[in-house]
């Protein structure tokens, strides 16, 4: 395959969130066949399983959109120690109905930033036991807890010199795991 599309889901709805930022960083860092979206998910509706039969529009639009992707990019706050419920919901969303999921073997990574010392190292731990339970394989090493602090981004909105070479070798790895994953 000479071109990835990578799904790209933000899980923080501020228009000046950090991590969205990070994402958007991130994109600079993959090679040229890489391409990346940034899923909206802030108008779906919350999660009733009653509704199962009749998704609305912009649930469908959602799985429409992981489905045709290569791979995941999740890029998470944390949230009381977790992740946040408008993340969460778009997962279960993605997930149903029963037998449906938009995940089942869609490669993925995890990353996130905080203003806190341990980045989002809670959240991106109870982010990868969703993964699991929706059989994504999910890059492992290297883990990415970014602390939000002066210098992680530049004046362009690039990752900045302190953190380049580390986030550099994240996404060549994420890269490859997802290459190895579509093979």
């Amino acid at each position: 395959m000479s071109q990835y599309q990578i799904a790209v889901i933000v899980g923080s709805l501020r228009k000046d969130s950090f991590n969205r930022k990070l994402a958007s960083a991130m994109e600079k860092l993959a090679p040229p066949e890489f391409s990346f979206k940034q899923l909206q998910i802030g108008d779906l509706p919350l999660y009733d399983q009653d509704e199962d039969a009749n998704q609305a529009d912009a649930v469908k639009r959602l799985k429409t959109e992981i489905m045709a992707a290569q791979g995941v990019l999740f890029v998470t706050p944390e949230y009381n120690r977790s992740i946040s419920g408008v993340l969460k919901n778009a997962i279960d969303h993605a997930s149903r109905p029963y037998g449906q999921s938009a995940w089942t073997g869609k490669p993925a990574g995890i990353l996130g930033t905080s203003v806190g010392p341990h980045g989002t190292a809670m959240a991106q731990q109870h982010l990868r036991n969703i993964l699991a339970s929706l059989d994504m394989p999910t890059l492992g090493q290297p883990e990415a807890y970014i602390h939000a602090r002066e210098g992680l981004f530049d004046e362009s909105g690039s990752i900045g010199e302190s953190s380049k070479d580390f986030l550099q070798k994240w996404m060549n790895r994420y890269v490859v795991w997802v290459k190895n994953h579509t093979a």
